[in-house]
């Protein structure tokens, strides 16, 4: 669990976020030695941390490659040297495409995702056009009601794709997170159970339909494992395993002593004894978890730590009230207080830098690919 000194805390410039660099490693070598053990290739999303110098780290460790979500993600990647990219997001706009063809061609390994005719056919113009050939996977919708084929269309599109110049299918993929018989579970294990298994039986029903598939790939932070285990995928992608959050220990994916990224904010308004004002509103705390929502029931956009009777429910861009279930809060200005994020990919993207603590030094590292939309 990540401790600083009195000196670190004061040294800090709030609101912020401190990532523990080492439990982060722990927590990345506990994923790769497990997904090894399991015969299954690690390609970690990169959506949670989003900086050049842990995605090497990952590779390092391990991992076949990395999973991004936009080109533009995908590009900042490559400029810190990684030459396996899958970006899982429809390819859609000429834009988009002509960047991802560019990308393509400074990497060996790109990988893109269809999940329609139009986008297929999108794709295939602009490969013939250039004089490439694209790899690409198809994306399966498997429970999440999200992108992705229905799994009953799964063979008319994956023939279809197949027909076209420019493109080679390698793959399918889903995203299907905690979801069982098309509704929210709190049971990672039937939900990771019917995923492999869905994944399975496109993949038999593509063999059966002459469209053979190299790459199976499947699985969460919350059911990654779970897949890798069922053996019938052969890539998971996690994301959020790297640093944890509140949200993955209620999911029963973590433990709090799992949690690698923390907040820190200063008090600096105590106009009665029922609340009282920090330096962190909606612009450091992200606000996609509902709160008093089942199952989990989020009493707050963060946790603050040793203090259960405090809760942040309100927010303006800059400022954040917390207040207290006994009535009276009984924090002083200048006070310094850490927050366990809810959801901590949300929390990265909305910083510019975060803090590393590492060999016992807090060092200032940019989120590189921040705010990458395209």
């Amino acid at each position: 669990m990540l401790t600083l000194t009195p000196g670190q805390i004061e040294q800090l410039e709030t609101p912020c976020l401190v990532i523990d660099t080492e439990q982060a490693k722990k927590n990345l070598l506990a994923m790769q030695q497990q997904a090894d053990r399991c015969n299954c290739r690690l390609r970690p999303h990169i959506k949670t941390h989003k900086m050049k110098y842990f995605a090497q780290l990952q590779l390092r460790y391990g991992a076949s490659g990395i999973t991004c979500a936009k080109v533009s993600e995908a590009e900042v990647m490559a400029d810190g040297g990684i030459n396996d990219i899958f970006i899982a997001y429809p390819m859609v706009g000429d834009f988009r495409i002509a960047r991802a063809i560019r990308l393509h061609r400074r990497i060996q390994r790109l990988i893109l995702a269809v999940d329609s005719r139009p986008g297929a056919q999108a794709l295939s113009r602009a490969a013939t056009v250039a004089g490439v050939t694209l790899e690409v996977r198809m994306e399966v919708d498997t429970g999440a009601k999200r992108t992705g084929v229905v799994m009953e269309n799964a063979v008319e599109l994956a023939k279809y794709i197949t027909g076209l110049p420019g493109l080679r299918l390698t793959g399918i993929y889903t995203f299907k997170g905690l979801v069982y018989q098309a509704q929210p579970t709190v049971d990672k294990q039937q939900a990771a159970q019917e995923e492999g298994a869905f994944m399975a039986q496109v993949a038999k029903e593509l063999e059966a339909a002459g469209v053979p598939v190299a790459d199976i790939s499947a699985g969460s932070t919350p059911t990654g494992l779970a897949v890798a285990q069922t053996g019938l995928v052969n890539e998971i992608r996690p994301g959020t395993y790297i640093f944890n959050d509140y949200m993955l220990t209620k999911e029963g994916a973590a433990t709090l002593e799992d949690i690698a990224g923390y907040y820190y904010v200063t008090v600096v308004s105590t106009p009665c004894d029922e609340y009282a004002v920090i330096d962190g509103g909606t612009k450091t705390f992200p606000m996609d978890i509902p709160l008093d929502a089942p199952p989990y029931h989020y009493p707050g956009y963060a946790i603050v730590e040793g203090r259960e009777d405090l809760t942040l429910r309100r927010m303006n861009e800059e400022h954040g009230m917390l207040v207290s279930k006994t009535g009276r809060t009984g924090l002083k200005v200048g006070q310094k207080l850490r927050l366990i994020p809810i959801h901590i990919c949300t929390a990265v993207n909305l910083q510019n830098q975060v803090y590393l603590l590492q060999d016992g030094e807090l060092i200032l590292q940019k989120v590189d690919a921040r705010g990458m939309l395209v």
